[in-house]
């Protein structure tokens, strides 16, 4: 008889590393081993070849880009969507101090909800987890948390705080290298952060995100933090998130 595991028809690989949010030197947390991120065309074309799709990949990515087009036009009209996937809908952020009080961008924010959705929650019982064993990366962004949105590992809002987790970024040392960097993904420009971090832990950074404009960039921390404090690298080593971020 097939076990659970022959059973499920998903799987997914991951990586112990040490985990930082807690003081036991010897549990660990689980990450998911990342692939690239796949584009609504990478999943029509997946659909074309393997799920069976009755129509072209190219006839499904025009469909899509029309659902989603149209999806967006809807939620910026303050409508909830369930994809059945995912459920989405709008927020709006920030105080109002009396009852004749309207809307200002100034100090208020529009934002939108993302949760699971029924369809997504019904295949859990369908993955199966693979630990393929311990990472021996010590040095590495895990999530980073852009304070104004509440985005997680998406969004950047420039000149506003974002929180970096992760193991042994701290920045330390007298290199001029050392910090934390933004790199425009279309002119490879590095933008370094140059205001003072108000958190500056070996787990945690918090920066403020210098006035990028609009595009997709890459995280990247340098340091001669290995550890210890007191004995710091002779040269800066560096990260790079494995995660696209972007600025609206």
């Amino acid at each position: 008889m097939a076990s659970n595991e022959q059973l499920r028809k998903h799987k997914i690989r991951a990586e112990l590393y040490d985990n930082v949010l807690t003081e036991d030197p010897n549990d660990f947390a689980a990450r998911v081993v990342a692939d690239k991120p796949l584009t609504s065309k990478d999943v029509c074309n997946y659909a074309a070849q393997r799920g069976g799709a009755d129509i072209s990949a190219k006839a499904m990515e025009h469909a899509v880009d029309l659902y989603l087009s149209e999806m967006a036009y809807l939620l910026c009209n303050g409508f909830t969507v369930n994809t059945g996937v995912f459920n989405v809908r709008p927020k709006i952020k920030g105080v109002f101090n009396k009852a004749t009080e309207q809307f200002n961008p100034e100090k208020h924010k529009i934002s939108f909800d993302f949760n699971q959705g029924l369809r997504l929650r019904r295949e859990l019982a369908n993955i199966n987890v693979e630990i393929t064993g311990v990472n021996k990366a010590t040095f590495f962004i895990d999530e980073v948390t852009d304070i104004e949105s509440e985005s997680i590992s998406d969004l950047l809002t420039p000149n506003r705080n974002l929180r970096i987790s992760g193991s042994k970024i701290r920045i330390s040392g007298e290199n001029a290298e050392n910090g934390v960097y933004f790199i425009n993904q279309e002119t490879n420009e590095r933008v370094k952060v140059s205001s003072k971090m108000p958190v500056n832990k070996p787990s945690e950074l918090i920066v403020v995100i210098p006035a990028l404009a609009a595009g997709s960039y890459k995280l990247e921390i340098a340091t001669q933090y290995g550890g210890n404090s007191k004995h710091l690298l002779k040269e800066p080593r560096n990260t790079v998130f494995d995660r696209v971020l972007s600025v609206l």
